[in-house]
């Protein structure tokens, strides 16, 4: 990861907020002979002024069997990106480049029980799908529930620590970073006028 001091986002807040909001993660770890790596929806838990990461995966997956092996995990947290051409700087003679929004940690993944992986279903489905519709978990059949408890493990991950880079453009003027964000608006897909609006917010 880039480590300049200008893109790097110091309030812890900002990034815990980052890592809700952006919550679709990558679990990377080491196999065999290669990474391994799973995209994994996780809660984020503060707790006694610790982070906690909690979901499930597959059980016996190529990644579930080397995280059992070697529990030291990588997770990383991408949020909006985009391209960004020098011909909206002010400055002459300056290369193009990519913004871009990341946050990485570091810690061990220890699997559950099967109380520990119930509550991590409970946890991910009362979030997203609520406790009211046809499909919220506590409308689920025990039967069903008991069916796929078999089929996937729970997981908690205690973060060691965190890494970001928050890259918007804080090492050009105010002019550039006015005219970047203008240009990125004009183009209207979700990534450029996400990186815009992330810009007015963190530039001003």
């Amino acid at each position: 990861m880039y480590k300049f001091p200008y893109y790097t986002e110091s309030d812890n807040k900002k990034v815990i907020d980052f890592i809700k909001e952006n919550a679709f993660a990558i679990i990377t770890g080491i196999g065999e002979n290669f990474p391994v790596a799973t995209h994994i929806p996780l809660v984020i838990e503060e707790k006694d002024g610790k982070i906690f990461l909690h979901g499930h995966l597959l059980r016996k997956t190529d990644h579930h069997l080397a995280f059992e092996k070697n529990k030291n995990v990588l997770v990383i947290f991408n949020g909006p990106n985009c391209y960004v051409s020098a011909s909206w700087y002010t400055t002459p003679e300056v290369g193009s480049t990519w913004n871009y929004m990341t946050v990485h940690a570091r810690g061990k993944i220890c699997f559950t029980n099967e109380e520990g992986t119930y509550n991590a279903v409970k946890a991910i489905s009362d979030k997203h799908e609520g406790t009211e519709t046809l499909a919220a978990f506590n409308n689920l059949s025990k039967e069903y529930i008991s069916q796929m408890m078999k089929a996937i493990v729970g997981f908690s991950i205690e973060v060691e620590s965190f890494e970001n880079t928050f890259k918007l453009s804080q090492n050009r003027d105010e002019a550039s970073q006015k005219n970047i964000i203008e240009q990125l608006n004009k183009r209207g897909d979700f990534n450029s006028a996400a990186i815009a609006e992330k810009m007015s917010k963190w530039n001003s």
